[in-house]
């Protein structure tokens, strides 16, 4: 069994900033690209930014220069920083991750159940 859980959502100004965390447990191996994903109401889940086992980043335009994503692989913990937030980033932020189980290599995407994030006055 492997769990993700999402940690940091909150309600904050226009302006401010949060830290998410995404925590990976269970049966986990090694864990491959990481990302984060949001889904505002009304609208389909939308990739935010991820991080490879590597280390390489990739972000939408509409976070870049906002938002930095990072990882520790030793704790199987996954960042991503927010700031100068606006009301069009209000969404359940979702971690998904690609999870190795053995030294065989089987595993597959996992998905954690979300943090609400509330950007308003």
């Amino acid at each position: 069994q492997v769990q993700l859980v999402e940690s940091g959502g909150g309600l904050v100004q226009p302006g401010g900033s949060l830290t998410l965390s995404c925590v990976a447990s269970g049966r986990v191996y090694n864990i491959n690209t990481m990302g984060w994903y949001r889904q505002a109401p009304g609208r389909e889940r939308e990739l935010v930014a991820v991080v490879t086992s590597g280390g390489t980043t990739n972000y939408a335009d509409s976070v870049k220069g906002r938002f930095t994503i990072s990882r520790d692989s030793a704790k199987n913990t996954m960042y991503l920083q927010m700031k100068n937030l606006k009301p069009e980033d209000t969404a359940v932020y979702y971690c998904k991750a690609g999870v190795v189980v053995n030294v065989e290599g089987v595993g597959r995407d996992h998905w954690g159940k979300g943090t609400p994030v509330t950007v308003s006055s």
